[in-house]
């Protein structure tokens, strides 16, 4: 069964327009899908028009805590939630500072870019991010690659490097519950620390992101026995932000008993 509950647009850090992004899950076949943009829901009801097969809402919060980012994502909330509106308000404005600043230090360093390379580089509105300027890098030719940004100008302890300050992964379990929705931990093979699953579980995670193109066979399994014995819901995704970068395709194939918990739950 060919899935994907995690991948991104112009209206975060991706490169398509929701249309676009809709017609590729179509080409490649995928039945079932979300638009996780980071803290943003603006894709919607534009991927929902345009879709061919069944869409169910989403979004990607990014949170801190420990010093380290941890991302939620949140499926089938009401997109009018004030509380969760807020938050989403709340992460856009921490997002505008820390790339003012990133920006700030470049220049203190010799790299002539502005806050308009930046937002050049996003759609109008978008909330921006560390991938924005480093595409803005590679177009003013300070780097070579996105990936090679990252590494470089941008890493922690270089010129670019800023740390990020969100909400708590708490309030944004919390945030997503509120709105009627199902919270799920992104990506758990990045977190430092795995202990992190159980106690977000406590806090009301309701499902893992067990199936993702980094995680290794190892990883696989590890978080799809966390997920049982934690009695959280396994979802599914690609990540997909541009097909230059990663993997490159939407669609992440997953055994349908796997995944059949998390579509109850977001069917209701």
């Amino acid at each position: 069964m060919l899935v994907d509950f995690h991948s991104h647009t112009l209206e975060s850090d991706g490169s398509l327009e929701p249309e676009a992004l809709a017609l590729a899950m179509s080409s490649r076949g995928v039945g079932t899908f979300s638009v996780t943009d980071h803290d943003s829901l603006a894709a919607y009801p534009r991927v929902v028009e345009a879709a061919a097969g069944t869409v169910v809402t989403g979004i990607e919060i990014n949170s801190t805590y420990r010093g380290s980012e941890v991302h939620v994502l949140g499926y089938g909330m009401r997109l009018d939630d004030p509380s969760l509106g807020a938050m989403i308000e709340r992460n856009r404005h921490a997002r505008g500072e820390r790339v003012a600043k990133m920006v700030a230090q470049l220049n203190r360093v010799g790299i002539d870019l502005t806050i308009d390379d930046v937002r050049a580089e996003a759609a109008a509105g978008a909330p921006l991010g560390r991938p924005h300027v480093a595409k803005a890098l590679v177009r003013n030719a300070y780097a070579a690659s996105v990936e090679a940004a990252f590494r470089g100008l941008l890493a922690r302890d270089r010129a670019g490097y800023v740390p990020s300050i969100h909400v708590r992964p708490q309030d944004a379990i919390a945030a997503i519950a509120g709105a009627g929705g199902i919270p799920v931990l992104a990506h758990p093979g990045r977190l430092r620390d795995y202990d992190l699953i159980d106690e977000l579980a406590d806090e009301g995670l309701v499902g893992l992101e067990v199936f993702y193109p980094a995680h290794g066979p190892g990883q696989v399994q590890h978080f799809r026995e966390r997920a049982r014995n934690l009695g959280l819901v396994m979802t599914a995704g690609s990540d997909f932000h541009d097909a230059r970068y990663g993997a490159g395709v939407v669609g992440v194939e997953v055994d349908p008993d796997d995944i059949a918990p998390f579509l109850e739950l977001v069917a209701g």
